[in-house]
């Protein structure tokens, strides 16, 4: 897993705030979204093609159907990417504002998991949230200011997730038939790597790979929090991994150019997608939620 790794910068777009890349198997394509510019991506054979949206978008997920889950300020929507349209299949109050849903990621089973944040404050009235296949929602737990990292083991009975303002990895018991959360625990303390961890992917191993926003790198663990490498990356603020690719053994990592607040950068590479190759380990297909109820 020591090989060093091939960069490439995938096109001359640039995000003001990257997010969620997912590869899609079935037609090898790779979707993200842009929070700030509010639009939803997608990259296949080099091609660049995107949608606007009405708020803030955090995360995304596919569907067994084609479509996408997309968690925006103030819930969760289904987009229909042939036409673009849009309808929202459940709202989510927030108990302050401004708030608005952040990272998620499907469960080994297909629900969509969401993690929410507070903006402009240090405040955890955050919470974590599960849609199911028939478009409900529930609340896991709370008590975060700012959801990030967000991914499951590859047997579906750990979440990892992280409050990038606590600067701490968590790791949450979960049961993979009924989706409920169990005991968690602080699994990693990245104060010592200098940089708040934001978002998260697992491969085929169990290894989870972080991206570490505030100092340009990507950090690998072991299920039990040891760290186990470290990458630089070509771009100043980096956001969020996952694995594609024909044989899932390319990490695509998403960046930031401008947040609108404190991470902001000129470098030509800010914002880009980056690919990694030749880093010898292999991720895990992508789970579609299971929209087969879904109108």
């Amino acid at each position: 897993m020591a090989s060093t790794p091939r960069i490439e910068i995938l096109g001359p777009h640039r995000d003001r705030l990257g997010e969620c890349p997912l590869w899609d198997w079935r037609d090898q394509s790779l979707y993200w979204v842009d929070t700030k510019a509010r639009q939803v991506h997608a990259w296949r054979d080099a091609v660049h093609s995107r949608w606007d949206v009405p708020s803030d978008i955090g995360s995304m997920a596919l569907t067994r159907r084609g479509r996408l889950i997309l968690s925006l300020e103030d819930g969760f929507y289904l987009m229909y990417p042939v036409t673009g349209t849009m309808r929202r299949l459940a709202e989510v109050v927030h108990p302050s504002h401004p708030m608005r849903l952040n990272d998620g990621r499907t469960d080994r089973q297909g629900r969509f998991v969401v993690g929410s944040m507070v903006v402009g404050r240090h405040e955890t009235a955050g919470a974590y949230y599960q849609l199911d296949r028939q478009g409900r929602v529930s609340t896991l737990f709370s008590g975060v200011a700012l959801a990030n990292g967000t991914c499951f083991s590859p047997d579906g009975r750990t979440l990892y997730y992280a409050d990038s303002l606590g600067m701490e990895i968590s790791a949450a018991e979960y049961d993979p038939l009924s989706g409920a959360v169990g005991a968690r625990r602080c699994l990693v303390d990245t104060r010592p790597l200098g940089s708040a961890p934001d978002g998260a992917t697992v491969d085929a191993e169990g290894r989870l790979w972080v991206a570490l926003v505030q100092v340009g790198k990507v950090a690998c663990f072991s299920p039990q929090g040891e760290l186990l490498r470290t990458l630089d990356v070509p771009t100043p603020f980096p956001t969020c991994p996952c694995f594609g690719g024909p044989n899932l053994d390319v990490l695509y990592l998403t960046s930031i150019r401008d947040s609108g607040n404190l991470m902001k950068s000129e470098h030509p590479d800010a914002g880009a997608l980056v690919a990694l190759h030749d880093l010898g380990v292999k991720g895990l297909p992508e789970v579609l939620f299971d929209d087969e109820d879904l109108s």
